[in-house]
């Protein structure tokens, strides 16, 4: 007589949830991206972004583990890495960047200006002589050149996308055919190893947001050497 009882069917251990993925920016994926970098996984400064850099830092740490190389972080692998290293501290977390000053141009010295020196790689926004804030910053490559002399700014552009290389160019303000100082997510993450392809790149968010704030259309740009 044949058993009328069902087949047993064999049971899967749930899988863990995703907690971060390709695409994902939080200051939890900043807090990910500083415990790689204590475990020399992550060689950037963390973004808080979380692109193909960090996913490829995270199948360093899954291979370290022994566990599939999937580049996303689920709740296993956050604990882990949360074993193996400590709780990060502010400035690993947002890094300092602040290069010293150089000593601003003489046409720097009256007005509005946003003071831009190539050797000592800062910004100074200037008014009347008084240095309000700085910043770093980087140029333009060989190929690629950011001009130097005296400018001013065109226009703004809080949310700007570039159609030429589609590429975002958040706090653009524009100062001499199509060049302009903006914040760079690649030069937060990457520092001095790029380039811009002309532009004045600024690698701190909250400075060059609060700057763009503060800019007129009509200010003064000097960039010298």
């Amino acid at each position: 007589m044949r058993s009328t009882k069902p087949p047993r069917r064999s049971v899967r251990p749930a899988a863990h949830p995703v907690l971060f993925a390709a695409g994902a920016q939080s200051e939890r994926v900043r807090e990910l991206q500083a415990r790689l970098r204590q475990l020399k996984l992550f060689d950037r400064n963390p973004t808080g972004y979380y692109g193909t850099v960090t996913a490829a830092s995270v199948r360093g740490f899954q291979r370290r583990q022994g566990v599939p190389r999937t580049g996303t972080v689920d709740s296993a692998l956050w604990a882990a890495l949360r074993a193996r290293t400590q709780r990060p501290a502010h400035d690993e977390l947002y890094p300092p960047t602040t290069r010293p000053l150089d000593d601003p141009d003489p046409r720097c010295r009256t007005g509005r200006v946003l003071c831009i020196s190539k050797d000592s790689r800062t910004l100074a926004w200037m008014v009347d002589g008084t240095v309000r804030s700085a910043m770093d910053v980087r140029f333009g490559s060989a190929y690629t050149p950011t001009r130097e002399g005296q400018f001013k700014v065109d226009f703004k552009s809080r949310r700007h996308h570039s159609t030429l290389y589609d590429t975002p160019m958040p706090y653009a303000l524009f100062f001499s055919r199509g060049q302009a100082v903006h914040y760079s997510a690649d030069f937060a993450a990457s520092g001095y190893t790029g380039a811009s392809h002309g532009c004045v790149n600024v690698r701190d968010k909250k400075k060059i947001a609060a700057l763009f704030d503060q800019v007129r259309a009509g200010d003064k740009v000097v960039v010298y050497k």
